[in-house]
């Protein structure tokens, strides 16, 4: 089944959207937030488990997988749904926020670039935007990404540009070598905290083509007004027909500011991550459950909250398995932060549905304290 996008309905107070994007491995609802499985699973969690969540895709790691197993052991297992059991859509990044951000040494040339693992003792590796392009279709994820460069922040206009004038160049030859498989290939929008290298990205991937726009290089180091000046110097002028995603964000408050702003699609870590530091998110706020406040509260984590973690334990609970390092302390706490992303995603887009989207966005904002 080929990829394709149905825009369903528009917001009318804000740039929010309901969608449905349609893939070989199923469908998917607008705006969606994508847990994170970097390396073949979503830590923690079985795919049964999230499947009984919701969850209608992940995201997993093209970086770590072509180190280890390798993207022909996975191809020659039936792609990563055969490989991990989940049997609805994955998307697969470029890879080049791990290289950047993880190999040990790097060098970036025309071609590509060569870096040194971080795992298997620096032992040396090639990326070009071709074979980031092949790694990703051995892998079979529905939705695959241009190879890019993530750059440091804060960076100069000048580094910004050079930058960008590289991916821009990288992303037409990742269309040249994308075969037609029926996985969607977006392109990613780059230029630094610069509105105006934003819009000329924008402006230059819709002249190749892809069949949806990302936005890299944000939540970097920025301050969250930044970001969102960046988030409404992009979208504005990427197509309406297609699908668009922040890549790498964020909390529960930059979702809802995102869909605001017209962004379809969110990945992060910061739920499984969090989760496994013993952070929860809650419809109040974060529960911290390793403070001693905690030791004696037979409350769940979030009494609003539907998910398996809340309907069984208390905070008491869930803070002695913390103390006491149990490895069922990490799942549960898992549990419910994925759970809570995707019920918020659920509620967001019946907000839109009933045209209350920015009533929702007032009233989660005002009881997350954050308005």
């Amino acid at each position: 089944m080929a990829f394709s996008f149905d825009l369903i309905k528009k917001d009318t107070e804000s740039s929010a959207r309901l969608g449905k994007l349609f893939t070989s491995h199923g469908e998917i609802s607008t705006p969606v937030f994508m847990p994170v499985g970097t390396q073949a699973t979503v830590k923690t969690l079985s795919p049964e488990d999230l499947v009984n969540m919701g969850a209608e895709i992940i995201l997993s790691n093209t970086y770590h997988l072509f180190l280890r197993p390798g993207h022909e052991l996975i191809r020659d297992f039936g792609g990563l749904q055969k490989f991990m059991g989940w049997h609805r859509p994955v998307l697969t990044d470029s890879g080049g926020f791990q290289v950047f951000s993880l190999a040990e040494l790097r060098k970036i040339t025309e071609e590509g670039v060569t870096f040194q693992s971080h795992i298997d003792g620096g032992a040396k590796h090639f990326i070009s935007p071709e074979n980031a392009v092949e790694i990703q279709e051995a892998l079979g994820a529905d939705i695959i990404m241009a190879f890019d460069e993530c750059i440091p922040f804060p960076a100069t206009h000048d580094y910004a540009r050079e930058s960008l004038e590289r991916t821009i160049r990288w992303a037409r030859r990742c269309r040249a070598a994308k075969k037609d498989t029926g996985q969607a290939l977006f392109g990613i929008v780059q230029g630094g905290m610069y509105p105006e290298l934003r819009r000329h990205s924008a402006e230059a991937l819709i002249e190749i083509g892809f069949d949806g726009y990302a936005l890299g290089g944000l939540s970097v180091g920025e301050t969250k007004p930044v970001m969102y000046e960046m988030i409404e110097a992009s979208v504005p002028s990427l197509p309406q027909d297609k699908p668009r995603y922040l890549m790498g964000v964020g909390t529960p408050e930059d979702l809802v500011e995102g869909v605001d702003r017209g962004i379809d699609m969110f990945d992060c870590v910061m739920p499984t991550r969090n989760a496994r530091n013993g952070t929860f998110f809650t419809s109040f706020g974060k529960v911290v459950i390793r403070n001693s406040q905690y030791e004696q509260d037979a409350r769940p984590i979030d009494p609003e909250c539907g998910c398996y973690t809340c309907r069984n334990f208390t905070r008491a609970y869930l803070r002695h398995l913390f103390n006491a390092n149990e490895v069922l302390a990490l799942r549960l706490g898992t549990v419910h932060n994925v759970f809570f992303y995707l019920e918020l995603m659920r509620k967001v887009r019946a907000s839109i549905g009933q045209g209350r989207f920015r009533e929702f966005k007032r009233e989660f904002l005002t009881k997350r304290g954050t308005e």
